[in-house]
C-alpha cells in the first residue's frame, strides 16, 4: 500500500514547479526522519503527530482523492505501530495522534476533490475563450497581395487568452488594410469593444475609399454605445496592391516604426488626433497620411504594452533603438526575436498585454 501511495504521488509531483517539489520533497524527508527518530528515541518519546503531513503532502498536486486517502491510510497504521513500540507515551497521545491523520487525510481528500472541480471547470472556460479569441482575432495568412505579414499576441497573464488588443489584416477593393488597436480598459467590457470595433472595421474597411472616413465611422459606433465609458487607441493602414504610397491613420496611438535600408523611423503623425470615441469630445477630424512603402521596407505596428515595458530601473523599453539593431528580414523571425529580446529586458513577465503586427512589401 505504501509503494502505490508514493508512486502516485510521485506522479503528481512531475507537475508542479520546482519549488513546490523541492518543499513537496523535503516535507517526505522530514516525514520520514519523524519516524526514525521516534524509533531512536526509545519507547518513551514519540513523534508520532508528525504522520499527520503525510495526506497534505500526497495531496500536492493530486488530481484524485485517493492518493491522500491511501496516504492516510499507511500514515495510520505507522502510527499505530509507533503505539506499539512507545509503551510508555500515554495512549491519549497515540489516540490524539490517530485522530489528527484521520480529520487531515479527510480534509486533503475534500481539498483536492474541490481544486480538481475548479480545474475543470477552468478548462471549460479556457476552450470558450480560445473558441472566442479565434472568432474575434481571426488568423492572418502569411502573404497578402504584395506583402508578407507576421502577428504576436501576447497575454500579461500565462492563463489568459483575450483582452483588449485587437488587430486585423484584410484584402479590401482598395488594396491590404491593416488594424492594430489598444482598448482602455479590461475584462469582459474590454473585449465586448474590441469585438465592436473589429466588427465596424471589417465592414467599413471593404465599403470606404478613405481611410479617414473608416476611422471616423469607428469613432461615430463606438461613441453610440450605450452606458459604455472605453474608448480605443488605433492605428491605420492601407497599403496599394500596385507600388505606390501607403497610407496611415493615427488615432491616438503609439506611432508605427517604418524600417527601411537598416534605419528605423518613427511615422509620427502631423496632426494629433484622439482615440475612437473621443472625437465628438474634443472636436477635429482624423487624417490621413501618405508614406512611401516600397519594396523590402517594413513597418512594425505595436501596443504599448511593448514600448512601454520597464525593466527592473522602470526605464522603458527602447523600441526603435533594439529594433534597429535586429535583422529586418522575415516578419516572423523579426517579431520573434524582438519579444525575445523585450522579455529579456524586462527581466520577468510583461505587465500588460502586447499585440505586434509586422508587414514587409515584396513587390
Amino acid at each position: 500500500m505504501a509503494d502505490v501511495s508514493n508512486t502516485r504521488a510521485w506522479r503528481s509531483l512531475r507537475f508542479l514547479p520546482k519549488w513546490s517539489h523541492r518543499a513537496t520533497v523535503g516535507g517526505y524527508v522530514l516525514v520520514a526522519a519523524a519516524v526514525a527518530l521516534d524509533f531512536a528515541s526509545g519507547p518513551g518519546v514519540t513523534f508520532a503527530p508528525m504522520l499527520a503531513a503525510l495526506p497534505v503532502l500526497a495531496g500536492v498536486g493530486a488530481r484524485r482523492a485517493a492518493v491522500p486517502l491511501t496516504a492516510g491510510v499507511v500514515a495510520g497504521a505507522i502510527v499505530v505501530g509507533l503505539a506499539a513500540y512507545d509503551d510508555a507515551v500515554p495512549d491519549v497521545v497515540m489516540a490524539t495522534a490517530v485522530a489528527t491523520v484521520v480529520v487531515v487525510t479527510l480534509f486533503s481528500c475534500i481539498n483536492v476533490v474541490v481544486v480538481t472541480a475548479q480545474e475543470r471547470e477552468l478548462a471549460r472556460v479556457h476552450t470558450v475563450a480560445e473558441a472566442a479569441q479565434r472568432a474575434l482575432l481571426r488568423l492572418v495568412p502569411r502573404r497578402i497581395g504584395p506583402l508578407v505579414v507576421a502577428v504576436r499576441y501576447v497575454a500579461a497573464e500565462a492563463e489568459a487568452r483575450i483582452g483588449g488588443d485587437l488587430y486585423e489584416v484584410m484584402p479590401t477593393p482598395y488594396g491590404v488594410r491593416l488594424f492594430l488597436g489598444d482598448v482602455c480598459g479590461k475584462g469582459l467590457a474590454a473585449v465586448e469593444t474590441a469585438a465592436d470595433v473589429l466588427g465596424v472595421f471589417r465592414e467599413a474597411a471593404r465599403a470606404e475609399p478613405d481611410l479617414a472616413e473608416v476611422a471616423r465611422r469607428l469613432d461615430s459606433a463606438l461613441a453610440r454605445r450605450p452606458e459604455s465609458e472605453e474608448f480605443v487607441t488605433a492605428v491605420l493602414v492601407s497599403i496599394p496592391d500596385t507600388p505606390g504610397p501607403a497610407v496611415v491613420v493615427n488615432c491616438g496611438h503609439p506611432p508605427p516604426l517604418l524600417c527601411r535600408d537598416g534605419q528605423v523611423s518613427t511615422v509620427e503623425p502631423a496632426v494629433e488626433a484622439p482615440p475612437l470615441a473621443l472625437l465628438g469630445l474634443v472636436g477635429g477630424n482624423y487624417h490621413a497620411e501618405s508614406i512611401a512603402f516600397d519594396r523590402g521596407d517594413l513597418l512594425l505596428l505595436y501596443t504599448d504594452g511593448v514600448s512601454e515595458a520597464r525593466d527592473a530601473a522602470s526605464r522603458y523599453y527602447p523600441l526603435a533603438q533594439r529594433l534597429a539593431a535586429l535583422p529586418h528580414g522575415e516578419p516572423d523571425a523579426l517579431l520573434d526575436e524582438l519579444l525575445l529580446d523585450v522579455r529579456a529586458y524586462v527581466g520577468s513577465g510583461l505587465t500588460d498585454d502586447a499585440a505586434l503586427l509586422a508587414v514587409r512589401r515584396e513587390r
